[in-house]
């Protein structure tokens, strides 16, 4: 210790004894615990810790002289120290034991009213003398109850898990390959900007995408309330703010005039402006630019998740958002396109659930969600699941008059076969076999074949004889609707059909076809009515 703060100790040491002498001469029936604390600073030491040489050896001298005082200021300081301490401890102990006393005596009386109670029968479902806040708390939670109690169809309850598309591309590729793919897009777009500060916020956590560390904070634009609860299913609406009106109106201005540098100033000034995150992408992908494209949806649908009302749960399926409210309209266009960028990345698992809650939102399928289900439940692999789903879709079986429908459940049923076969299960009998669905499906919609051998294509002398035949030979049904149904199919699914497997099954099929219908040329003017009494409008829905 140097000199100087051995000098300082002892002077506060000697005032505080003559404080301590002041004022056992004003109050001499004051106990000894009510001596001052010492007023020593122990941030001060801190401070005096760095001295010089020299000044300790200029009052060497004077802390020598004062060594027999220092001893004796030790010792009366220890001395008073003792009781302070022991009382510490008997305080310490008095609380312990009125803590036990107290909760013994809580225990004591709880008991006793719980014996009150039994011998009075008094249970918790008496309404008798219950004071006015507990019965309407006690309603609310029964209209809560009754809003949120629904009975959804299992075949829309949607897994959360496989709405994440890097889990899936971990599943396909491994952790390892898709954790140094971003590793390698993190380093090359994360260049330092010269001059600009980096901004840390919380991002949360949402089901729907997985948020980037840059993305700007969710500004709260827009909100979602509750409409009504009706026939078992809870109806919400986007609500938006003044601040995301007047950012509307700039955006429908830019619009007008074709301007996508005003969508883009927009954007700066209102990060999740829905209407024109879509546009902007739209524009990445016109000019190929596919990960920029992706980003600006998964941003849109970041903040519309942001927004959900609590009672809002559509992965049980049992909410609705209609199409026909203007503010909805976003999050279904930014669902679609999400999903068609989850199947180009050939994550169809994942597109499979987004189409599920595409079509939970709006019972009328405004997205025309129901002609590509079948695709990504065939592509995913759920079989069981799409055979079901064409079961219980609105308690009837006539999803299988759509010409989609029809061809992808005689796929499922011919992969569920080998299945059975390859497990040596017990054949179901009661479900029509793979081969009878295909000539269902060739009888029903035969218009599909000639267009499958173009587009797949499949070039064996075969095709040429089926083709040939009057019944397959055109490519039109002459009902609008029907067409454009069989243009999305074979658009969409054709790359199924060139596995080798199916396309043995589609050849045997058509010539069972042709057989069938040299016995019985009557069995085609049938199935021409069925298709006609299905698809009776002349005009394009």
């Amino acid at each position: 210790m140097s000199s100087r703060l051995f000098k300082k100790v002892v002077k506060e040491q000697e005032q505080q004894q003559l404080e301590e002498e002041e004022q056992l001469k004003d109050d001499e029936s004051e106990s000894p615990d009510s001596a001052p604390r010492s007023s020593i600073n122990p941030f001060d030491l801190l401070h005096d810790g760095d001295d010089d040489p020299d000044q300790e050896t200029e009052v060497a001298d004077e802390a020598s002289s004062r060594d027999g005082d220092k001893k004796e200021l030790s010792a009366q300081q220890s001395t008073r120290d003792v009781v302070p301490t022991s009382n510490q401890k008997s305080k310490k102990k008095k609380k312990k034991k009125s803590k036990e006393g107290s909760t013994s005596n809580t225990d004591k009386a709880e008991w006793q009213l719980d014996e009150d109670l039994d011998s009075l029968s008094l249970g918790i479902d008496s309404s008798t003398n219950q004071p006015g806040p507990s019965k309407a708390k006690l309603e609310n939670a029964k209209v809560r109850s009754n809003v949120v109690k629904q009975h959804p169809p299992s075949v829309y309850q949607i897994d959360p898990k496989y709405l994440n598309v890097e889990n899936e591309l971990r599943r396909i590729f491994g952790s390892k390959v898709v954790k140094s793919f971003e590793r390698n897009q993190q380093s090359g777009s994360s260049r330092p900007v010269r001059g600009a500060r980096r901004v840390t916020h919380h991002i949360r956590k949402t089901i729907l995408v997985s948020p980037s560390d840059h993305w700007p904070r969710w500004d709260a634009s827009f909100s979602m309330e509750f409409l009504e609860s009706k026939d078992g299913y809870n109806y919400f609406r986007y609500v938006h703010s003044p601040t995301y009106g007047q950012a509307q109106r700039a955006f429908e201005a830019a619009q007008a005039i074709h301007d996508l540098n005003g969508v883009a100033s927009v954007l700066m000034y209102h990060p999740y402006h829905l209407d024109s995150l879509i546009t902007m992408s739209d524009y990445f992908k016109f000019v190929a630019e596919h990960q920029m494209a992706a980003d600006a949806v998964a941003k849109c649908l970041y903040a519309l998740e942001c927004a959900w009302n609590p009672m809002f749960t559509p992965l049980q399926g049992n909410c609705q958002l209609k199409f026909s409210h203007e503010t909805n309209k976003p999050l279904f266009k930014a669902l679609f396109t999400h999903m068609i960028n989850m199947d180009r990345r050939g994550c169809h698992r994942s597109a499979l659930e987004v189409c599920k809650l595409l079509l939970s939102l709006d019972s009328e399928d405004p997205m025309g969600a129901l002609f590509c289900i079948d695709y990504f439940a065939v592509r995913a692999g759920e079989y069981s699941w799409l055979e079901q789903f064409s079961e219980d879709y609105k308690s009837d079986n006539s999803l299988w008059l759509f010409p989609n429908f029809s061809y992808s459940l005689s796929i499922c049923r011919f992969y569920l076969e080998r299945e059975q076969t390859s497990q040596d299960a017990h054949k179901d009998n009661t479900k029509a076999t793979s081969a009878d669905l295909m000539k269902q499906a060739l009888m029903l919609h035969p218009s599909v074949l000639k267009k499958l051998v173009a587009k797949v294509p499949l070039k064996d002398q075969a095709w040429t004889k089926i083709l040939a035949h009057s019944y397959f030979h055109s490519d039109e049904t002459k009902i609008p609707s029907l067409d454009h149904l069989i243009n999305i199919y074979v658009e969409r699914s054709y790359i199924i059909w060139r596995l080798p497997d199916l396309q043995k099954l589609l050849r045997d099929t058509a010539k069972l076809v042709i057989e069938t219908l040299e016995h019985n040329r009557s069995e085609a003017k049938d199935w021409a009515c069925v298709r006609e009494e299905a698809f009776s409008s002349e005009k394009n829905e």
